[in-house]
């Protein structure tokens, strides 16, 4: 997949992993369509290329119909689907209340599914189509303090499996991004002992911008921030009960520290 004239939106665009990608597409070639809950935002950061910004709420199936029909009307087909926005709230199972729950399982991961269903039919009549998806290493392991993160970060996970197995022979490809810490209003103060102590290596937008654009051209499903992403995969792979009992016991250095949230 090059991007050269592809037609490329970008959810969770205005900012952070989504504003760095929107950019990194653009330089590419692609006609970029920035999507954001903060449509000034969407529109400040496609003013820099050339783009186009549109306010929509991800979690709500209507909205995003709408930036469909609204990006294929200006530029046409949609080529390139990037469901990246996402939002990161609560902590226990006994102490977030089910809205949190309901808010991110809209966000996390319906705004996947209402997306994909927009736009899959169109891609599977052409026989050509991208669908990238971010989850979060949260979504392969986990996030220490937040539950509901960690268990919609999952589902994000099963779905692109899913959709890369199911509809490959139809022309579809999917990559997942799998991010560590990456310097972004959603990881907040670095210093904070969730990520000096779990989140890895600080990467900056920029460069995970860098290794989502290399994924997609090289047509590769995952895409790992960091090399020590697969290690602590390996881990958990190989021995789960040990991987188990080691983050036990990151969780309680975490609660000693004074935090696990992120």
């Amino acid at each position: 997949m090059q991007f050269q004239d592809k037609v490329a939106v970008v959810t969770g665009g205005a900012s952070g992993i989504g504003a760095a990608c929107c950019r990194n597409f653009a330089a590419r070639g692609a006609k970029v369509v920035v999507a954001d809950l903060n449509g000034d935002g969407a529109n400040a950061v496609a003013a820099e290329f050339g783009g186009l910004g549109i306010g929509c709420n991800v979690g709500d199936e209507g909205e995003v119909d709408a930036l469909v029909a609204k990006v294929e009307d200006a530029l046409g087909p949609i080529d390139i689907l990037f469901n990246n926005a996402g939002i990161n709230s609560g902590r226990e199972i006994l102490n977030t209340d089910l809205s949190v729950w309901s808010d991110q399982w809209q966000v996390n991961l319906m705004a996947h599914v209402y997306a994909v269903r927009a736009v899959l039919p169109a891609m599977i009549e052409r026989g050509a189509g991208y669908l990238l998806h971010t989850a979060s290493m949260a979504g392969i392991l986990m996030s220490h303090g937040n539950l509901p993160y960690t268990v919609s970060k999952h589902a994000v996970v099963g779905l692109a499996e899913y959709l890369a197995v199911t509809h490959h022979h139809q022309g579809i490809r999917v990559s997942l991004l799998a991010p560590l810490g990456v310097r972004t209003p959603m990881l907040g103060d670095t210093d904070k002992p969730f990520a000096s102590n779990v989140a890895g290596p600080i990467r900056e937008p920029e460069e995970v911008a860098e290794q989502v654009a290399s994924a997609v051209e090289e047509e590769r499903f995952l895409i790992l921030t960091d090399e020590i992403a697969q290690t602590w995969m390996n881990f958990k792979t190989n021995d789960l009960e040990r991987w188990l009992k080691g983050m036990r016991r990151m969780n309680d250095k975490l609660e000693a520290l004074g935090g696990r949230d992120p």
